[in-house]
């Protein structure tokens, strides 16, 4: 049987335990591996952008909440969900096949991003947020029947209990008020399922109670679903082993962890169509900072040591330069160096050949994606690899900012979202400042695209030409705004093929590494 039309049987290790902590029953059912993977991909990027808007914009408001749902119906997911109670609600056959791809695909990535500390943390928070803005659109009686459906058993007060408290209500809980109190449901809660309320002083308690208001619900609710998949992550992780001994799942839960889900780079789209003359000006205007800085480094020390090689040189590669002038380019600058021409040949011009597929295994090899180039092994001293916004000290980050005429309150805004672990959004935030617009119009995963897009925006739409730019070494003319922020929009990424995979990237980085040797 064909790979790509196998089956696997989502079943236990990581069943019972697992789904019983987490809050519901995980999927039985036979699926494709095609399926697995494309159920896995369109739920990552549900939550990529869940990330995404939840920094953009204020978590709730009308904007995150219309883009957020725009998103979620892009992608098929269940716009949304109602509780029903014992009643089973009649839903008609594409209803039931969104519900079908939510939970299957939520169960897949917890097994994609059980494995270390950091991607537990990343998922829960994404998925709480998807919670918390799913529960925020239930209905009032939806509200009250999810929570005895999951054994959260509050009941609202009556009426006539509002209306005795309500001076005390109105004062304790400032989200309240007198006209307000009667219109809304307020729930009665153990004051120990509500110590964050408790704590920060926005709740009435009485005897051993917590008088919540139908908006601050969602505390509770949410403490106890990072509760339940906390310990189902956990749970999953022990028995991860198992489910890894299946050759069919390893590459691909290991692919999805460090998963890039947007358009496919190892297409050269331009090639040919850049010269090596334009390539001190477009560093300068549409060279994403972790680019720009590889290609500074690279002319002032005329060497880059070999992970700075093979992350510029893919970029460098994605964005149309051919095998003829790749080899141009860093002969030139190599021989500015300590390296000559025949050293050049004999140690470094195979790699490059390689890195085209014209050796070795002849594969041709995709440029860094953004998530690459952060989780790969941190640069060292001598080191210029990496992304600047996670690798580089804060402060010679601001110097760097600074240097390149960013105002201060951009950097402000830049650093902010460096401290939040916002890396993407942060080199899509320079993106907006380099470029003088307000809104880039895509959620950036990738260096190419951010060239790309940068293009797109300098030359109306056009491809890049093949004109030769003066070089430049000071920062770029801003661009003017333009109407057409639509392309490159979260809605258009395009994902890898289900069986058609790119090769691994832990064998390319081995294939690599073993070519790009230092001095």
């Amino acid at each position: 049987m064909e790979e790509d039309t196998d089956s696997f049987t989502n079943r236990p290790p990581w069943s019972s335990a697992a789904a019983a902590e987490g809050g519901s029953l995980p999927p039985t059912e036979n699926i494709s591996l095609s399926e697995f993977e494309t159920f896995a991909v369109e739920r990552l990027k549900l939550l990529k952008t869940v990330e995404t808007l939840g920094v953009s914009y204020v978590k709730g408001s009308e904007d995150y909440i219309r883009k957020l749902n725009a998103e979620i119906s892009n992608l098929s997911f269940p716009y949304r969900a109602e509780a029903t109670g014992d009643k089973k609600q009649q839903v008609g056959a594409t209803e039931q096949e969104k519900r079908r791809k939510d939970h299957i695909s939520h169960f897949i990535l917890r097994l994609a991003y059980c494995q270390t500390e950091d991607l537990r943390r990343w998922f829960i928070q994404q998925e709480m947020d998807l919670f918390r803005h799913r529960f925020g659109e239930l209905a009032s009686k939806h509200k009250t029947e999810f929570l005895h459906q999951n054994e959260l058993r509050y009941d609202t007060i009556t009426t006539d209990e509002k209306t005795s408290l309500m001076e005390k209500l109105v004062q304790s809980t400032y989200s309240i008020s007198g006209a307000s109190v009667l219109e809304q449901d307020i729930y009665k809660v153990p004051f120990q399922d509500a110590l964050d309320l408790v704590r920060m002083r926005k709740v009435f308690l009485r005897a051993g109670y917590a008088y919540i208001a139908h908006q601050d619900i969602i505390t509770i609710v949410l403490n106890d679903y990072r509760t339940r998949l906390s310990k189902a992550l956990a749970l999953t992780a022990r028995s991860l082993p198992t489910v890894q001994s299946d050759e069919r799942l390893q590459p691909l839960l290991g692919h999805l962890s460090h998963a890039y889900v947007g358009q496919d780079y190892s297409v050269q789209k331009n090639v040919g169509k850049i010269s090596l003359e334009q390539i001190d000006s477009l560093a300068v205007k549409s060279f994403p900072l972790c680019m720009r800085e590889l290609h500074r480094s690279l002319r002032e020390q005329h060497h880059l040591r070999h992970g700075g090689r093979m992350q510029y040189g893919l970029f460098l590669k994605g964005i149309g330069l051919t095998l003829d002038q790749a080899l141009q380019f860093w002969r030139a600058e190599f021989v500015k160096g300590k390296v000559d021409a025949d050293k050049f040949d004999k140690a470094y011009a195979y790699s490059i050949r390689h890195m085209f597929g014209k050796e070795g295994k002849r594969t041709d090899y995709t440029p860094y994606s953004c998530l690459k180039v952060i989780l790969s092994n941190p640069p060292s001293q001598g080191d210029h690899h990496g992304c600047p916004f996670r690798h580089s000290d804060p402060e010679l980050l601001k110097q760097k900012l600074q240097s390149y005429k960013l105002s201060q309150a951009g950097i402000n805004q830049i650093m902010e979202l460096v401290k939040g672990m916002h890396y993407q959004l942060a080199c899509q935030k320079y993106f907006e400042l380099t470029h003088n617009i307000e809104d880039a119009g895509f959620s950036l995963n990738h260096p190419n695209q951010y060239f790309a897009e940068s293009q797109k925006l300098l030359t109306g739409g056009r491809e890049v030409k093949k004109e030769v730019d003066s070089p430049s070494t000071g920062q770029g003319a801003p661009a003017r705004k333009t109407s057409d922020t639509s392309q490159g929009k979260s809605g258009t990424l395009t994902e890898s093929k289900p069986g058609n995979p790119v090769p691994a990237e832990a064998e390319m980085a081995e294939d690599l590494d073993s070519l790009f040797q230092d001095d």
